[in-house]
């Protein structure tokens, strides 16, 4: 039997983990949270797309192909959850669970960053986790994909 595929989407600016704001995000590089996601995955009988992209487009082209591939979508959309209806509108679209996943605990930030518009979409939404975060989706991610098959 084949694996769902989990669509694991990062925004803008995620490439410079490590060195952006480490205060805020921490030291984790985005190529550790991916080898630590694939590990995961790998426990939960899941295998990943994990992709990162600063250009809106190229993330709602993402979305769209999950549409076709894709069991779930766990999605960092970074600073596209506060600005993008387009985002949000190709979310709608996509039948399966999808999580929306945040490092950093976006309501203890500045108030522009308490209201996003992604979580309109979301299934769930996880945030202020740090990079163990993208574990703990995942881990959600097979709950939710069981539950739908019950």
């Amino acid at each position: 039997m084949n694996e769902p595929i989990i669509f694991v989407l990062n925004g803008p600016n995620l490439n410079l983990l490590g060195e952006r704001e480490p205060a805020i995000y921490g030291q984790t590089t985005l190529a550790e949270i991916e080898a630590a996601s694939r590990a995961r995955a790998a426990t939960q009988g899941l295998a990943i797309e994990f992709r990162q992209t600063n250009l809106e487009g190229v993330l709602i082209e993402s979305v769209h192909e999950a549409r076709k591939r894709a069991a779930g979508i766990i999605i960092n959309p970074a600073g596209y959850s506060f600005t993008s209806i387009a985002l949000l509108d190709a979310l709608k679209m996509f039948d399966g669970p999808k999580i929306e996943l945040h490092i950093s605990n976006i309501h203890r930030r500045e108030e522009i960053y308490h209201r996003s518009l992604v979580s309109r979409a979301a299934t769930a939404v996880i945030a202020g986790l740090g990079p163990s975060g993208y574990g703990v989706a995942l881990d959600a991610m097979r709950l939710l994909l069981d539950e739908r098959r019950t």
